[in-house]
């Protein structure tokens, strides 16, 4: 199947696509920013620079967008063009992603992944219920925590 749109079109589309201050990393630092969370953002000096890092609860999150992390849900398909090089690089990130998390473990940091999936139905009780498990598993968690939709 071939693209529905020229290749300067597709690249000025792609080049549009942000790694950090994404839409849903925003909404999760806004609402535990209101609830008195401090945190660093993009921490180099932390393997994978973590989208927020908590120095007092020894704790980072990741905001994965579904597709660049090949997340197990409805979001993420495969594109039917050139699709060993999407293969690759999702395998890629996904390999990485793990790695960094070893490391974090290593270094005695604990990990929370929140999903696209579970952020892109804007509904005010699913964002609401995402931010209370956060912030508890900020205060009380001890094992790592993944959110999905």
């Amino acid at each position: 199947m071939t693209d529905i749109v020229d290749r300067k079109t597709r690249s000025r589309m792609m080049s549009g696509i942000r790694s950090r201050n994404t839409r849903i990393e925003i909404t999760v630092r806004k609402r535990l920013f209101s609830l008195g969370f401090r945190y660093r953002i993009n921490d180099r000096r932390l393997p994978g620079k973590p989208d927020m890092v908590f120095p007092k609860y020894r704790a980072v999150i990741f905001t994965h967008g579904c597709f660049w992390h090949g997340h197990d849900c409805k979001y993420f398909r495969l594109p039917s063009t050139n699709r060993d090089f999407w293969q690759t690089k999702i395998d890629r990130n996904k390999k990485r992603d793990g790695e960094v998390v070893a490391l974090l473990h290593e270094n005695g940091w604990r990990v929370a992944i929140v999903w696209e999936c579970a952020l892109r139905q804007k509904q005010l009780p699913e964002l609401d219920a995402v931010t209370r498990l956060l912030s508890d598993w900020l205060q009380h968690g001890t094992e790592d925590l993944e959110v999905q939709g």
